[in-house]
């Protein structure tokens, strides 16, 4: 069952929903009179959309402010249903959407399960701000990008956990345009990219997509340290990861995202 829900698209990320496949085909135009006789429409701009019964259960879309505070309780939802909050990383509110797209069309969206065949290529990131940061995020600022897997081998027993996937540095985004697209092969590399791999019988694994900024707000070039080895983020006790090597770097947390992937030997 789908309801028909008005939402901005640069929102769609936040619900789980890549823009693209927003169903505007079957949009529906209502009257101002209309517009609130359909059971389960909220206001909110030109297009109705559809989207799963349990997204409108979570989100009342009353104004654009109570818009932003339930996908920010979304978000938190979701990485928290995930155990990515607090295991991989300590809670935090965005203050970007991370829209990653692999060449294959794969695209990354707050829990879906993607194909491991589908995601060997590098995906392209979309960095968005959210409109409450967009005046006054500081500009020149350089941003990390993370990929993490704290599942290795598995999530049952995670022992060579957290994999760095990887990180690059160098992502600029412009105070005067609300998004980036970031391509990893134009960042400065500190570990290459590598594509997600789980092995036979290890269940499904979790790839989680973090963008980091300087916990200190500085513009000056980041000097990042290079874990020595991808397991355990170069450390030598299971569970250390890229909270720890973050908090070591002197980086903060502002946007997420994250897949699931499984072999298909199960």
């Amino acid at each position: 069952m789908h309801l028909l829900i008005r939402i901005y698209p640069f929102l769609a990320v936040m619900l789980g929903v890549a823009a693209e496949h927003l169903d505007i085909n079957q949009a529906v135009i209502a009257s101002p009179k209309s517009q609130t006789t359909q059971p389960g429409v909220h206001k909110v701009q030109h297009e109705y959309v559809h989207l799963p019964t349990y997204i409108y259960q979570l989100i009342v879309l009353d104004s654009h402010s109570e818009c932003k505070k339930h996908l920010m309780d979304l978000f938190s939802y979701r990485l928290k249903k995930a155990e990515i909050f607090p295991t991989v990383i300590d809670k935090f509110l965005p203050s970007f959407l991370l829209d990653v797209k692999w060449p294959s069309g794969e695209r990354a969206e707050l829990g879906n399960t993607v194909k491991v065949d589908k995601v060997q290529d590098e995906p392209t990131i979309k960095v968005r701000r959210t409109r409450s940061v967009a005046a006054e995020a500081a500009t020149n600022v350089t941003y990390t990008i993370t990929i993490t897997d704290p599942d290795a081998p598995s999530r049952d027993d995670p022992k060579w956990g957290e994999m760095c996937h990887f990180i690059a540095s160098g992502v600029k985004i412009p105070s005067t345009d609300p998004s980036a697209v970031v391509r990893l092969s134009g960042l400065k590399d500190v570990m290459p990219y590598k594509p997600p791999g789980p092995p036979p019988k290890t269940g499904k694994h979790r790839y989680v997509f973090l963008l980091f900024a300087p916990a200190n707000g500085t513009t000056d070039p980041l000097n990042l340290t290079k874990p020595s080895d991808r397991k355990h983020w170069g450390a030598d006790e299971p569970g250390h990861g890229v909270r720890d090597w973050a908090k070591d770097n002197g980086l903060e947390p502002v946007a997420a995202n994250f897949v699931y992937a499984q072999n298909e030997e199960q």
